[in-house]
């Protein structure tokens, strides 16, 4: 259960209205369109409003020497199929858009295979489990793990989209320990960021 109330926000709110007439505008139609050729707003909103803000844009590559590879913009790792090498660099608006293709096809295509109903979702709902799942995993509703196995999703499933967004809190720690930072991230953000689940019930009726 969140540590924080959970509540809607003016700026969750304007966040999504501003995305869907921005989608509709450029031909996105319905909330089940997985056309390759429009990206649907949940991508857009995930990846403008939740993933970017909390993971950062890196413009160069650079090496991460836990994972003892190179990473650039929000942490890609292959372009076009190949590793990120040594001295790459794109503009922001190239690794934005890198990021929200890699989003629509590493991990809304993933969740539209996994979880049965999930382009009928509020699209706010949507937005919450695609950034779930880019800092936790897809996972599979077989193997309990990752966003598709979560309670979470389960509650979704059925319809009981609130007890969804307050159940992705439970992903707020690091082995046991609950970290602060996540705390945010999965709750109602901070001065800057908006929150998973901030987003997630401002989408609801």
């Amino acid at each position: 259960m969140p540590i924080n109330k959970i509540l809607p926000s003016r700026r969750a709110k304007a966040a999504i209205a501003a995305v869907v007439a921005a989608a509709a505008a450029g031909g996105w139609h319905a909330l089940s369109d997985t056309s390759p050729t429009v990206l649907p707003p949940a991508v857009i909103l995930a990846t403008d409003k939740l993933i970017l803000p909390w993971e950062g844009m890196v413009l160069y590559s650079h090496w991460d020497r836990f994972a003892k590879i190179y990473d650039i913009c929000a942490g890609i790792t292959r372009i076009n199929g190949k590793p990120v090498g040594p001295n790459m660099s794109f503009t922001r608006a190239e690794c934005e858009q890198m990021t929200r293709e890699q989003i629509y096809h590493d991990y809304y295509l993933p969740l539209v295979r996994e979880v049965p109903g999930y382009t009928n979702f509020p699209v706010s709902v949507q937005a919450a489990m695609l950034s779930g799942a880019y800092n936790f995993g897809v996972g599979s509703i077989k193997s309990h793990k990752g966003m598709a196995g979560s309670t979470a999703t389960r509650w979704h499933m059925a319809g009981k989209y609130r007890k969804g967004c307050e159940a992705q809190t439970n992903f707020n720690k690091v082995g046991i320990v609950v970290v602060d930072g996540l705390v945010k991230r999965r709750e109602m953000g901070d001065a800057q960021r908006i929150g998973e689940a901030e987003l997630c019930v401002s989408g609801l009726q």
